[in-house]
């Protein structure tokens, strides 16, 4: 079922605005670019309301914030609710800094998100409305285990819930949450940890899927995380043995780019909970 949604991001090949931090914008617009849509970016305030306008969705990362592209992400967030598009919040290193925490809790007070994405110690931030990070992945003890799955799901739909959005836990074990049901998947490879943007990747990618898929937001952002992470188990499978972390990340989007219905549906590995 999830195959279905690789198909529509092709057939319908969605605009995507991207407020996303410069450590990893090309990465995003690549990836974007591989699934099927189409990426523009911009944050300059001035700027920021015309062209979310002409596109179907939003991506909002807080990855390397100032105060030109805080005032440009409200004022995007507040023009993509107002037409009705869909609207993601990254909110990357939420925890590390006053800054970032402050600014992903006031996002969320005052835009409508469709989706949160985060890793699980910056959506615990958010959740508790304050916290610590090692910076801008998680910390280790928070990390969703087998041994703690039943806790991390029930705190992913609450979560959900409380926030009105849907929820994407990303890490070992990905968690994907609408409150009333969790996408418990276990795709992906531990060398995605040394890539830098991965997520980032995912929540432009993300972003991508629900707008092809407006009818089935959950099933959307689910398969965005399949995707991602089956990609990044065939992309590790090509890789040759002088090679390192910078081909690992070019391989995971050229299987991007590769994926379709049939791969997804055959490499998906997942439980709804």
């Amino acid at each position: 079922m999830l195959g279905n949604c690789v198909e529509n991001v092709r057939n319908k090949m969605p605009l995507v605005h991207n407020i996303t931090n410069y450590v990893t914008v090309n990465d995003v617009a690549n990836v974007l670019l591989a699934c099927g849509g189409s990426p523009i970016m911009s944050d300059e305030p001035m700027d920021v309301e015309d062209i979310t306008s002409i596109c179907g969705g939003l991506n909002i990362n807080i990855g390397t914030l100032n105060q030109r592209s805080i005032e440009g992400m409200f004022l995007a967030g507040r023009k993509a609710n107002e037409l009705g598009h869909i609207v993601l919040l990254d909110p990357v290193g939420a925890g590390a800094s006053a800054l970032r925490t402050n600014t992903a809790l006031k996002l969320m007070e005052e835009i409508c998100f469709d989706v949160i994405r985060g890793n699980i110690s910056e959506i615990k931030t958010l959740a508790k409305g304050s916290g610590t990070t090692k910076g801008v992945d998680a910390d280790v003890a928070d990390a969703v285990t087998e041994e703690n799955l039943d806790e991390a799901v029930a705190f992913a739909k609450e979560f959900a819930n409380n926030s009105g959005s849907i929820v994407a836990i990303t890490g070992a074990i990905d968690l994907v949450s609408d409150g009333k049901e969790c996408y418990v998947i276990r795709n992906g490879n531990p060398e995605m940890g040394k890539i830098t943007g991965t997520g980032c990747q995912l929540s432009g990618l993300m972003t991508g899927f629900l707008v092809a898929n407006p009818d089935q937001k959950l099933e959307a952002a689910a398969a965005a995380v399949c995707v991602m992470g089956l990609a990044g188990e065939i992309g590790w499978s090509h890789m040759l043995e002088f090679e390192g972390n910078s081909t690992y990340r070019n391989r995971i989007i050229d299987a991007i780019y590769h994926m379709d219905k049939e791969t997804l549906d055959k490499g998906a590995n997942y439980e709804v909970r």
